[in-house]
């Protein structure tokens, strides 16, 4: 998702910077956007890393000058039943998940209450609104997406919006993360309906074309033949 967003609002004639742990997808990523007459900039960022996260806003300011919108995309999702007490990935989804996303306000807030302008979209998910068996974690990392992207709307909307979006099943990497076999397998099958990742790109680039006095508060995109 976070592939698709950067490549769509650059064709759109945004100046994006790119931020992720695998610096070598982030490079061809970069150089396939500047071939196509875009600008992109990219640095390596573990969002768990209290450092990291203000070294990337940093560079782009040190680009362009300032920074209008940060999309909190990282995500990780192994799921498993609570039986299973994999308790180390409990904490990666906490870490990621949630850590992740008050590191982004973290780093960009400052900034933005500095410009009197900017947005924040945080990515949660249909788990953010209803939990299903084996996701009881990730669904609980998702409804804290909402609740503090909720309070920070409500702290700072005068002059920054705030937006959510929570994707049903779209195609990505995000199964990846899945190392109980059960988890994995009743992933396999709820993903053959996923729609693809540039759905979830069209949806945030929508958020941010509205006019600075309209807040785009919560989007949901999901497969229309989906139950969940």
């Amino acid at each position: 998702m976070g592939e698709a967003t950067a490549r769509h609002l650059a064709n759109k004639g945004a100046r994006v910077v790119l931020g992720a742990r695998r610096t070598d997808r982030l490079d061809a990523l970069c150089m396939e956007i500047s071939a196509s007459g875009g600008s992109a900039h990219f640095q390596l960022v573990d969002v768990t890393s209290r450092s990291d996260v203000p070294a990337f806003v940093d560079l782009a300011v040190s680009q362009y000058g300032r920074g209008d919108v940060i999309v909190n995309n990282a995500g990780v999702m192994p799921l498993s039943k609570l039986e299973a007490l994999k308790v180390c990935e409990w904490d990666q989804m906490i870490d990621v998940n949630i850590r992740g996303v008050l590191h982004g306000i973290a780093a960009g807030l400052p900034l933005m209450q500095k410009q009197k302008s900017g947005q924040f979209i945080n990515i949660a998910s249909i788990g953010a609104y209803t939990v299903s068996p084996t996701a009881s974690v990730y669904c609980a990392t998702k409804f804290a997406v909402r609740a503090i992207s909720e309070g920070l709307r409500q702290e700072v909307g005068e002059d920054i919006r705030v937006t959510v979006i929570s994707p049903g099943v779209t195609e990505s990497e995000l199964a990846e993360s899945i190392s109980d076999e059960g988890g994995r397998a009743e992933m396999r099958e709820f993903r053959k309906i996923a729609i693809p990742a540039m759905a979830v790109a069209r949806a945030i680039a929508y958020a941010i074309d509205q006019p600075a006095g309209v807040d785009v508060s919560e989007l949901i995109v999901r497969p229309t033949a989906s139950p969940f």
